[in-house]
């Protein structure tokens, strides 16, 4: 299972460079933007990756959940702290994002078992 942590990092590397080699310049500043959004500011990181885990689940974007699964394990937020974030993505996004959910789980199971 935890391939598909490999196969979404190795896709996700090998795609960015491809778009940021073009050098388009308003490309490279969303970029920049996100990536700077996230930094440590008023909101701890932490604060910021589970914000962005509940954006992602509503918006029903299972690249965005994934990235954010990974940086919210990265940073140790705990499987508990992720499930009562996920369960607060569902409540707001409705059943319509449970399919997203079930790969949200399968993604954190990947990424426990990468570890251990």
């Amino acid at each position: 299972m935890s391939d598909i942590v490999n196969e979404f990092n190795s896709y996700r590397s090998k795609m960015n460079k491809k778009i940021l080699d073009d050098n388009n310049k308003i490309i490279s500043r969303i970029f920049n933007l996100d990536t700077n959004a996230f930094a440590k500011g008023a909101l701890d990181v932490k604060t910021k990756e589970l914000l962005g885990l509940v954006a992602s689940t509503v918006l029903r974007c299972d690249d965005c959940i994934k990235y954010h699964l990974e940086a919210c394990f990265n940073e140790q937020i705990s499987k508990e702290q992720v499930i009562e974030t996920l369960g607060i993505a569902t409540l707001i996004g409705g059943t319509i994002v449970i399919p997203h959910l079930r790969r949200a789980y399968e993604y954190w199971d990947a990424l426990e078992m990468r570890q251990g």
